[in-house]
């Protein structure tokens, strides 16, 4: 199954076919998918304790109704999937940080047991997840007193080490992270007085604000933002003011708030160092690497998903994504298509290929490219829009010819969207573009 094992960078590195970082919803789905698709040489590092990543901590139920189709909580929807690695045998390293990967595809790592090594991997892929926007990217004036944490830093202080952050809480972000912690903050006693939000649209789930804030009656304030923290140990209140379209604060529409803890919920970014250290080409827009039809980074061989790739709402929809992932390497491994293993320097590859526009709305789409002969009979397109749309169409164009024209009665950049696409209508049909975009009619 895999080579002596080593510890030195000089000597044989060990191989595996199939070396995924990360063993969290992403990694253990197409850890799953790939053992299933039968490959048995697959190893998961994950830099963590345990397996489960991010969803050991969301204690909250609403998780697994599109998998497993009941409702259960990030623990136990975790534990779905890390029992699947225990009954398939597939191999795992826990407390390993990943340091670097190769465009050649060699994995340098390390732990308190083995030190720095090196694994040689015919597949790698990448499941990093995503992390919190620091504060240092909000600009917001004042002190740096204790009292500000993000959102999933005081969701991991309540739900997993018992700890209370504060009794009066102001929340800045609507993230879906800042209105579970915002309901969460309320079981426990606190008093959540405000939820401000810099857009003039929440960047949640509909459900979540329905649930988490409605039900609860705690106020979410659309285009405002935090424009002074007062305190210099520790936080003691914070101003708020709404902000006009040029998102700057309006003077004379400040309010302050008295509370002993401000919640950061600002955004979410893929974790995507080792990425860009290793050369995979990585969307302006969503910061995850540009992905094939095949979720197939720049680098071939190496593959991305889950939200590494892009920021996802539904866990579901994150193990279906990388299922693909697992399959998909295996069949590369396998050599099923030499064009991929020959990327650029196949003429009959480039010639097949698709390119999808993100325009109008759309913000971005993935995969970026489509090969028709390598895509399944259908391949799921999910994208984001940039604004709020009522009663518009999610229009799907290829090359100048519209063959989709979906009505929905609203579209919101806090839940992603998506299209289907058939094989049969894309193999031979010459198409260049295919083009999403929102449109009124």
């Amino acid at each position: 199954m895999m080579a002596d094992t080593v510890h030195t960078a000089e000597t044989t590195a060990r191989e595996y076919d199939i070396v995924i970082v990360g063993g969290g919803p992403a990694g253990l789905a197409a850890a799953a998918a790939a053992k299933r698709a039968g490959n048995d040489s697959i190893l998961i590092l994950e830099r963590d304790h345990e397996l489960g990543g991010i969803l050991n901590q969301c204690i909250h139920n609403g998780f697994g109704l599109h998998t497993f189709k009941e409702e259960l909580t990030g623990p136990e929807y975790a534990w779905r999937f890390i029992q699947q690695v225990y009954d398939l045998g597939i191999e795992y390293k826990l407390n390993t940080m990943v340091m670097d990967i190769s465009e050649d595809r060699v994995v340098t790592a390390m732990n308190r047991e083995d030190g720095m090594f090196q694994i040689r991997a015919k597949a790698v892929i990448l499941a990093m997840g995503c992390r919190e926007r620091p504060r240092g990217a909000l600009n917001i004036p004042g002190y740096r007193p204790a009292g500000i944490f993000s959102a999933g830093t005081a969701q991991r202080l309540v739900n997993m080490e018992g700890y209370m952050p504060g009794k009066e809480v102001v929340i800045l972000g609507s993230g879906d992270i800042g209105l579970i912690m915002a309901r969460r903050m309320t079981l426990e006693g606190a008093k959540v007085k405000v939820v401000a939000e810099l857009m003039p649209y929440s960047g949640g789930l509909k459900r979540n604000i329905v649930q988490c804030l409605d039900d609860f009656g705690i106020p979410l304030k659309l285009s405002h933002t935090v424009v002074d923290i007062e305190g210099k140990e520790h936080i003691t209140a914070v101003t708020i003011a709404e902000v006009g379209p040029d998102r700057r604060p309006v003077p004379g529409t400040e309010e302050r708030y008295t509370c002993d803890t401000l919640l950061l919920s600002c955004g979410l970014i893929p974790e995507n160092e080792l990425s860009k250290a290793a050369g995979v080409e990585l969307s302006p827009v969503t910061s995850g690497p540009v992905v094939n039809e095949s979720l197939e980074t720049s680098i071939p061989g190496v593959f991305a998903c889950g939200n590494v790739l892009h920021v996802h709402d539904l866990v579901d929809y994150v193990s279906e994504e990388a299922a693909r992932a697992g399959e998909n390497a295996v069949k590369y491994i396998q050599g099923l298509g030499e064009a991929q293993n020959e990327g650029a320097a196949d003429p009959a590859a480039e010639a097949r290929r698709i390119t999808l526009i993100a325009k109008q709305g759309v913000r971005y789409t993935v995969p970026s490219t489509i090969d028709p002969e390598k895509m399944d009979d259908l391949l799921t397109v999910r994208f984001r829009v940039g604004d709020v749309y009522k009663d518009s169409y999610v229009s799907v164009y290829f090359d100048d010819e519209r063959v989709s024209h979906m009505k929905k009665r609203i579209i919101a950049p806090g839940e992603m969207e998506q299209v289907i696409l058939q094989k049969s209508k894309l193999t031979g049909a010459g198409i260049r573009n295919i083009t999403i975009m929102i449109e009124k009619e």
